[in-house]
């Protein structure tokens, strides 16, 4: 093991090895992963795996579109195979104001380059036969997204990141971080290894894990309930997958599973996880399901897909992950803490971590920060944030799920 590193990347989950990969990929070699366990042990390894073109902030746009780039380019440099499913996406328009709204996103993807197009109801019908389209105004759909295998594109870029001269390390847990003049002390049990940058990547870990250098991170475990639904006759006899689709109205996305539908699942109210301290031989485990407040949004399903009516359940699948006030991720330096970065608070990690990671590569090789990403910082909380008012605007957040802000 390597005992002295220009970088040591902490988390070896999506985000983290996306970072070891766009560092290696800018010419920072001389670079350590650090994994507690296995490769995606946190909550990659149960994500869902969107990784959708959509998002209603313009910047935040480019970290989707940057992280399916991300993924297929270490696809092509590793050979391992990233499992995309290029289905595209329907983002449904349950009110006039989400299709105005879609109207005056259109510019962006053109920017970017990125197909995007606003459908009618009659197009969704045909796009997705097993939608009721009598209650929606149309969609705003990106053809060219779907979803990813979360462990395979971990993979590819840990692959392609060793290929380019970086350096893993899995079940090697970090304990101590303690400052040294200009370089960062990490303890691990096969001794200390110095480091001129640090990036912690570790999630809803990263709060305590940051604690003891007196910093407050807002970050707070979330669960987050997926269902999983038996084969389905209409689906199997498909002859192309069905796109992904989002609802504000039910508070929900869906895509094809197999034969058969996975649905997350976005619930009023919220339930939290280890607020009073994240269990140590917490590992790759899921928590127990509560189905009764999930109820009133898989009713609405039921109207909005008919289908899911006659579904049998085969999974619910209730993993926690981490969520900031905002629900956006920290991304960044930390003041007066030189060479301390952080790229934790993902909550749609698969969907962004490529993207982002390719924006903090840049900002530590060539020492400016991006323009436009001042909502994503890592500093722009404070440190004096009390646990109450976080997890009330949590809730706040999360509750919300797939509504729109009105600013575009």
């Amino acid at each position: 093991m390597k005992s002295d590193v220009q970088v040591a990347v902490i988390g070896g989950g999506i985000v983290g090895v996306s970072i070891l990969y766009w560092l290696a990929k800018l010419g920072w070699t001389d670079t350590v992963l650090f994994e507690r366990r296995e490769l995606t042990s946190g909550s990659t390894w149960h994500a869902a795996g969107n990784t959708t073109y959509f998002g209603p902030y313009r910047k935040m746009t480019a970290l989707f579109a940057g992280s399916i780039r991300t993924y297929l380019q270490a696809e092509r440099e590793s050979g391992q195979s990233v499992g995309f499913h290029q289905t595209g996406s329907l983002r449904l328009a349950a009110t006039e104001r989400e299709l105005e709204l879609f109207h005056a996103y259109a510019p962006r993807y053109a920017t970017l380059g990125i197909p995007f197009h606003i459908r009618s109801p009659e197009d969704v019908a045909a796009l997705h036969p097993f939608i009721d389209v009598s209650a929606i105004y149309g969609a705003a759909h990106t053809p060219t997204d779907g979803h990813v295998d979360p462990t395979g594109a971990t993979n590819a870029m840990a692959q392609a990141a060793r290929q380019l001269g970086a350096s893993i390390e899995r079940h090697c847990p970090i304990g101590a971080i303690k400052r040294d003049g200009r370089s960062w002390v990490l303890e691990t049990p096969n001794g200390q290894v110095t480091a001129r940058h640090v990036v912690v990547a570790t999630s809803f870990w990263a709060r305590e894990m940051l604690a003891p250098l007196g910093l407050n991170l807002p970050i707070y475990p979330t669960q987050h309930h997926e269902i999983v639904t038996e084969s389905l006759p209409e689906i199997a006899a498909l002859d192309k997958e069905l796109p992904s689709i989002r609802d504000s109205w039910v508070s929900c996305n869906v895509r094809q599973e197999q034969d058969g539908l996975l649905i997350g699942i976005y619930e009023k109210r919220p339930e939290f996880w280890a607020l009073d301290g994240i269990p140590p031989n917490f590992k790759e485990e899921l928590l127990p399901p509560n189905l009764e407040p999930l109820m009133p949004h898989l009713e609405r399903l039921m109207e909005r897909m008919p289908l899911f009516a006659d579904a049998g359940i085969k999974v619910v699948n209730n993993g926690p992950f981490a969520m900031t006030p905002d629900g956006l991720p920290l991304i960044g330096p930390m003041p007066n803490m030189e060479g301390l970065w952080l790229a934790t608070g993902f909550n749609v990690g698969i969907g962004t971590g490529g993207g982002s990671a390719e924006i903090l590569a840049n900002w530590m090789t060539k020492g400016q920060s991006p323009k436009g990403l001042d909502a994503i910082r890592a500093d722009r909380f404070g440190n004096d944030l009390d646990q109450e008012a976080a997890l009330a605007s949590i809730r706040e957040v999360y509750a919300r799920g797939y509504q729109l802000p009105d600013e575009i």
